[in-house]
């Protein structure tokens, strides 16, 4: 039996998104063909890989087990091409998610650099603020700043940045200038949607500590949680390099009181194998906005 390859990166593709329109939509190719490769492997394979209906793909048992070892599997085929081409100039597509200003400001204008020197790659740029599922929208490569607690993704760091406490002059006119943790209670902070409830992070001279707190509005991108502050809504907790942006805006408070430092980090969905056109692009990205990491937060 010869196992198609190209059928079971399909398959791995519509197992993981449960849709044959978004899988064929992310690998750029009519629907009906990415469903006539699975339809072909599963005739290879003699058995059903995925129940079908109007509403939802799933794998079936078999799938699951397929599933599991497929990812595996096709890296270890990748690279063993590659150990025969190593000359091989690099093809096929790279999806990469970044926060928005680091995408505008950093990447995209170095991005002919990395194209001229591989123009066979294609990259595909989700730039967003939201905090994507990145196995299963089936990207290859995300850059977060902060905590990252998904499964299924391996990291470099590239950095972090010290916090600081923010409120806007509106805001302590109106609400005072805390001095202690105890004041805090009286206070409000904007909350962002990554974070289960609104809390005030701090270090106690041992540990980083969380507050719980009050908020008045939920924000899912940094630049509204910054305007949010801004508007007189609540304390917030930033990179402390983004501080000069916003003379006149924003007064630090609480300084003996601050976050833990944000981490940014560059991770891959790959596991131990990194297909060489993903590992190419992460090690690019990595020489790029590894020197202008203070930059890189002071822009967001």
């Amino acid at each position: 039996m010869r196992l198609d390859l190209d059928a079971l990166r399909i398959f791995v593709r519509v197992a993981e998104l449960r849709s044959f329109t978004q899988a064929a939509h992310q690998l750029g190719m009519p629907k009906a063909r990415a469903s006539a490769h699975v339809q072909k492997l599963e005739a290879e394979l003699g058995t059903q890989l995925l129940l079908r209906s109007t509403r939802v793909v799933r794998p079936t048992p078999e799938g699951e087990q397929l599933l599991k070892r497929a990812h595996g599997f096709l890296a270890e085929a990748e690279e063993i091409a590659a150990l025969f081409h190593a000359s091989r100039a690099l093809r096929g597509r790279v999806r990469v998610e970044l926060p928005v200003l680091i995408a505008r400001e950093f990447v995209i204008p170095r991005l002919p650099e990395l194209l001229a020197r591989h123009p066979q790659l294609q990259l595909d740029i989700c730039a967003s603020d939201r905090l994507v599922a990145a196995v299963r929208e089936g990207f290859d490569l995300v850059l977060r700043v902060g905590p990252v607690n998904e499964p299924g993704l391996v990291g470099r760091r590239i950095g972090e940045a010290p916090m600081m406490n923010c409120a806007s002059p509106s805001y302590l006119r109106q609400h005072g200038t805390p001095r202690t943790l105890d004041d805090l209670r009286d206070h409000f902070v904007v909350h962002y949607s990554t974070d289960p409830v609104p809390v005030f992070e701090y270090f106690d001279g041992k540990t980083y500590k969380e507050l719980p707190m009050r908020s008045v509005v939920t924000v899912d991108n940094f630049d509204v949680y910054e305007a949010a502050c801004i508007a007189g809504l609540g304390i917030v907790q930033v990179p402390r390099p983004g501080l000069e942006r916003h003379a006149n805006k924003l007064v630090e408070i609480l300084p003996e009181f601050i976050a833990r430092p944000a981490p940014i980090t560059l991770l891959h969905t790959h596991g131990r194998s990194v297909p060489r056109r993903v590992r190419a692009v992460m090690t690019w990205l990595m020489e790029l906005l590894s020197p202008t990491v203070g930059e890189l937060v002071s822009s967001r």
